[in-house]
């Protein structure tokens, strides 16, 4: 910079030296410059006004452009503006059951509280999914309620059946299980029927305790699914997770125990074993599925999670899914995709309400950030809205 100041400044005294000598009259070489108006310094030579402008003009333009470049090289890029994750709303997504409701819902309000109520109740009730047994407890607690209280007011009602669904919900262990002890490694299985949305699972629980801090690999147990193993790597990559795999056909078993030896070596926290899509109606594949249960409990590996991912759209079906799964692999909590699609929602009850076990994630869309937990109250809220 200080080259560029010194360049400017010699090209202004050069040229302003070559107007002076063309403006200065002929035939005055040996007479003396005129006077310099202003107070003169004793032993220094008086400076043209004009020169000195013109100088002063220069190395103001130097400066100008020294201080802009300085300005671009100093400044700090913009930051980078990162959107925050939308956590996905119940109200949102589950329209389509809502709907399912709707109809009955309005037809109720319509007027004051009678016998056709009931029975639009229970029916609206029982096509949401919510199951018959379950429908016939909830109405036998409302219409307790309703004598009680002497509820003619259809919204008063109403009310007091989304408070009563609410505490249905409310005594459920939601959180995840991990007790993170040295050299034994979590694993948490995952099992349920071929096309319920395992593998896509997996790897969104995966991104889950990736991001929550926690070391992660994943055993690729469905080996009796050509696209399983592939789909889970890309899954590992994505999240950053270590994956075990075995041949095509070969042993369950043997993969999820290889997972587990890895995760101890390593000091991974947490194996995500995935399992072969079982038919809960055939025996002898949940007979191998407990064998996958045991091999994968034996020290040095801890199974704290046996998550059954149920697709919600199967309504009933998955009731007797979640019956027979619990009864061959002790099931510890569920769940439940594709809640956003045709759903009807109420099996949600059903399960809770039937068989005691708790929905701990809910599968909300396709993104990777679809899968949450499972908010009673606010799904109670979303289906009456």
């Amino acid at each position: 910079m200080e080259i560029l100041i010194l360049i400017a400044v010699l090209a202004v005294l050069v040229i302003g030296g070559a107007v002076y000598v063309v403006r200065r009259p002929r035939g005055t070489d040996l007479e003396p410059p005129p006077p310099v108006a202003g107070p003169s310094v004793p032993g220094t030579t008086p400076v043209d006004d004009e020169l000195a402008a013109d100088v002063e003009e220069a190395l103001g333009a130097v400066r100008d452009e020294s201080a802009r470049g300085a300005d671009t090289a100093t400044a700090p890029p913009p930051a980078e503006v990162i959107e925050p994750v939308r956590r996905p709303r119940f109200r949102d997504r589950l329209a389509k059951a809502r709907g399912t409701l709707g109809g009955y819902l309005g037809s109720i309000r319509s007027r004051r509280v009678d016998d056709q109520t009931w029975d639009e109740l229970e029916e609206a009730l029982i096509r949401a999914d919510v199951g018959v047994a379950a429908t016939g407890q909830s109405l036998d607690e409302l219409r307790a309620t309703a004598d009680a209280e002497s509820i003619s007011d259809p919204e008063v009602l109403l009310d007091r059946l989304k408070s009563q669904l609410k505490e249905r919900l409310a005594g459920g262990d939601r959180a995840l299980t991990l007790q993170l002890a040295p050299g034994a490694p979590d694993v948490w299985l995952f099992v349920g029927v071929n096309g319920v949305g395992k593998t896509t699972t997996i790897g969104k629980v995966a991104r889950r305790q990736a991001l929550d801090g926690y070391t992660v690999i994943m055993a690729a147990g469905d080996t009796f699914r050509a696209a399983a193993a592939e789909q889970l790597d890309t899954w590992a990559q994505r999240t950053g997770s270590d994956m075990v795999r075995g041949n095509e056909g070969g042993d369950p078993s043997a993969v999820v125990f290889d997972a587990v030896q890895r995760a101890a070596a390593r000091g991974y926290e947490l194996v995500l074993a995935d399992t072969a899509g079982r038919l809960h109606t055939k025996t002898n594949l949940m007979e191998e599925l407990r064998k996958v249960r045991r091999v994968a409990d034996r020290d040095p590996g801890n199974v704290t999670e046996v998550l059954l991912v149920l697709d919600a759209t199967t309504g009933q079906n998955g009731l007797a899914q979640a019956q027979q799964f619990t009864e061959a692999v002790d099931v510890t909590g569920v769940v439940l995709t594709k809640l956003d699609g045709s759903a009807k929602g109420g099996i949600a009850l059903a399960i809770e309400t039937s068989l005691g076990i708790p929905i701990k994630l809910v599968g909300l869309g396709e993104t990777v950030d679809d899968l949450v937990e499972f908010d009673p109250d606010e799904f109670v809220e979303a289906l009456f809205a």
